[in-house]
């Protein structure tokens, strides 16, 4: 599709840096080098290995470029966006002002699809004069010569026919009297706002220098902002017989459970596999290797004779009844995530169908599954190299049947022990039919895998926020997520999982449970808890960090409703956290991340803040948070904040809101807090709108 070169604000995206379209002009660059007239290196978003950036719909993206020039003379730097209708929009670019010549601007983009960007470097010839004779003149040097210089400029800049008729008049008058004007009127011309911003918007300039066009896609908001909650369907309305047998839960039970789960807040509802679960080398309670009658097994070890991966586990209902909790769920406003675990059990179909995809053995067996120390016997992992056509059209077929009953997400299980290119296939081949699917990667493994994994597509990643709890490990990790990989890769901020129960969440108590969902739901626009977060179910089985009693080995029977009404439980926090990210803009971005500083080593502080013009209201929003991470004791100290972050001159007083409790302050760049863990452990503070 053409470019559009309407001068008209495009609907696609929200910039406080957009100036008129208009045609670049010729460069002097140069063909058979690679570097540019002007300069422009290490542009931002990018991807390492060539991949193309990602955002979400919604996102404040962070462009930058590095760009100079020799000598004294100034530039400027604009960026060219193309939007997925292909309309093209212009920004103008700041220089930082930190020593490092990049340059940069913010983006709000609201068109999901594949964009394109590029960076424009030019000879700001009126910046230039203006900066030098505001120099000379002061020190009396080469005044008449400025003056003319500067009449000149303004002269050639007033001729050019597409130039609007009041820029013209404004550039023409001030020409004609800065022939004759005296050294103080020509330092006030030199300086008028009116004129810079002329030239602001429509630059003048002799030399020109651009990077190539440059991808970045753009996903549905869901990729990037949302509040997970995981259960087990076979849990949800599951009853304990009268001979302490239980009965499954169904999906028509486990739809009761979902005005519950959307009461609280949450948009997905994640759903472990549902699939018929083998009987060979089952698992029973607490991982072991011996079954009792009624134990259920481990939904992970997938396949028996009454289906594989496109089937349905008999207890949980039919495709039908599927289908009716895909429709409950939207109408709750909750979204659907289903796990995609590519493994098998012994009793899989694919076992007998097709035995080339495992690994044989020497003695004939097949190897099932091992993490060590951990090992899987009711599992066996397939062997993507054997027959990798076929293999890869399986697992292609797998996820379009889901996407067909509506399913649109997908918790992918260990995707480290897969190809990483399978992945960069699946995910590319799935979103080219239907580019609202979305990934999330389970990879609790080494960062360069990771990052990898993200990099190929998968939009959104776990991470290892379980496992950060200090005041120091959270500022680094939090801070490394928001700014280093956040172009690529986005954090999904689970609070603890079916598999992983911490030692802080396990000795921590209830403060414990309260802290971490505090800091989950606002440092990051995803985050994410396993049923039961909020009945601080916090018993390890000994020596390991799962769940004494595991729900992945037996059903489990809640009173969620009862847990709520004796104060047992922690659905009125995660109700409240839900509630103040949907009013708070900022806290669905991840880029925004700033941390401030407080005396104390348990005391983290930080904040999210986002422009006016970036907003539905048109009014900035900012939230700070102050979080005593040890759940032990009670913290007193002073906070310390960058107050300049939302414009708030350093040491000006201004108000702020608990949004946990209501209580109001007056605060400046530095404050005391004191924070009880076994009462309230952290401030989330919305900074009031002066007056």
């Amino acid at each position: 599709m053409a470019a559009r070169t309407s001068s008209t604000r495009p609907t696609a995206l929200r910039s406080a840096a957009q100036i008129p379209l208009r045609p670049f002009g010729p460069t002097q660059d140069a063909q058979d080098l690679r570097t540019p007239r002007i300069p422009l290196l290490d542009p931002s978003p990018v991807v390492a290995g060539g991949f193309t950036p990602k955002a979400f719909v919604g996102e404040v993206v962070p462009f930058s470029v590095v760009a100079f020039r020799e000598g004294h003379d100034l530039i400027g730097v604009q960026l060219r966006l193309t939007a997925p209708n292909g309309e093209e929009s212009l920004h103008r670019l700041r220089p930082r002002l930190d020593g490092t010549d990049r340059w940069g601007a913010e983006v709000a983009l609201d068109l999901q699809g594949g964009w394109t960007f590029g960076f424009e470097a030019f000879s700001d010839d009126f910046a230039t004069w203006a900066h030098a004779t505001e120099l000379k003149v002061a020190a009396g040097v080469d005044v008449p010569v400025m003056a003319a210089l500067g009449a000149d400029l303004l002269a050639r800049a007033a001729a050019e026919k597409d130039r609007p008729a009041p820029q013209r008049k404004l550039l023409s008058a001030t020409a004609l009297e800065l022939r004759t004007a005296e050294p103080d009127r020509i330092l006030a011309l030199s300086t008028d706002p009116a004129v810079a911003a002329v030239f602001r918007e429509r630059p003048l300039t002799t030399l020109r220098s651009v990077t190539g066009p440059r991808p970045l896609l753009v996903e549905r908001t869901a990729a990037g902002v949302g509040a997970w909650y995981e259960f087990f369907p076979r849990s949800e309305g599951a009853r304990r017989l009268k001979d302490g047998t239980v009965k499954s839960g169904t999906f028509r039970t486990a739809a009761r459970r979902l005005p519950g789960v959307a009461g609280m807040g949450f948009d997905v509802v994640y759903l472990v596999p549902i699939h018929p679960i083998g009987t060979s080398n089952r698992k029973g309670r607490n991982n072991t290797l011996t079954t009792e009658p009624g134990d259920p097994g481990s939904p992970y070890a997938i396949g028996s004779p009454d289906g594989g991966h496109d089937a349905i586990h008999p207890d949980l209902g039919t495709a039908a009844d599927f289908r009716f909790f895909v429709r409950a769920a939207r109408k709750e406003g909750l979204e659907v995530a289903l796990d995609l675990a590519l493994q098998a059990s012994p009793d899989h179909p694919w076992v007998t169908e097709h035995p080339e995809w495992f690994t044989t053995l020497p003695d004939g067996t097949i190897a099932y599954a091992e993490n060590p120390p951990k090992k899987y016997q009711d599992i066996y992992p397939l062997n993507f190299d054997n027959d990798p056509e076929g293999i890869y059209a399986e697992m292609l077929r797998i996820v379009q049947h889901w996407v067909h009953e509506g399913v649109k997400i997908f918790r992918v299980d260990n995707p480290h022990t897969k190809p990483l290119q399978f992945w960069e296939w699946l995910i590319a081949t799935v979103n080219a039919d239907d580019p609202d699917v979305i990934f999330l990667a389970e990879a609790f493994t080494r960062p360069a895998v990771m990052r990898a994994l993200a990099a190929v597509g998968f939009q959104q990643s776990y991470s290892y926020f379980t496992w950060r709890n200090t005041k120091a490990e959270l500022e680094e990790f939090l801070s490394g997520v928001a700014h280093d990989t956040s172009d690529y890769m986005r954090p999904n901020l689970f609070v603890n999982t079916h598999d992983i129960l911490t030692e802080y969440l396990q000795f921590g108590g209830r403060a414990a449970y309260r802290i971490r969902a505090c800091i989950a739901a606002t440092a990051a626009p995803v985050y994410g808890v396993y049923a039961g977060y909020e009945l601080v179910e916090n018993v390890a089985r000994p020596g390991s960090e799962e769940n004494i009693d595991n729900e992945k080995y037996e059903y489990k029977v809640r009173d969620w409703e009862g847990a709520e009404r004796t104060g047992d439980s922690l659905a009125p926090l995660l109700r409240r956290l839900n509630a103040i990210r949907r009013e708070h803009p900022a806290l669905r971005q991840l880029r925004n991340f700033a941390t401030h500083w407080s005396d104390d080593d348990a005391v983290l502080v930080y904040s999210k803040h986002l422009d006016a013009v970036f907003t539905a209201t048109g009014r900035p929003d900012t939230v700070i948070v102050v979080a005593n991470v040890d759940p032990h004791s009670v913290r007193e100290t002073t906070v310390h904040l960058d107050t300049s972050i939302w414009g708030v001159v350093p040491g000006e007083p201004f108000e702020v809101e608990d949004l946990l409790t209501g209580a109001v302050w007056t605060w400046t760049d530095h404050n005391y807090v004191r924070l009880d863990a076994f009462d309230e452990p952290v401030h989330i503070l919305r900074v009031r709108e002066r007056s």
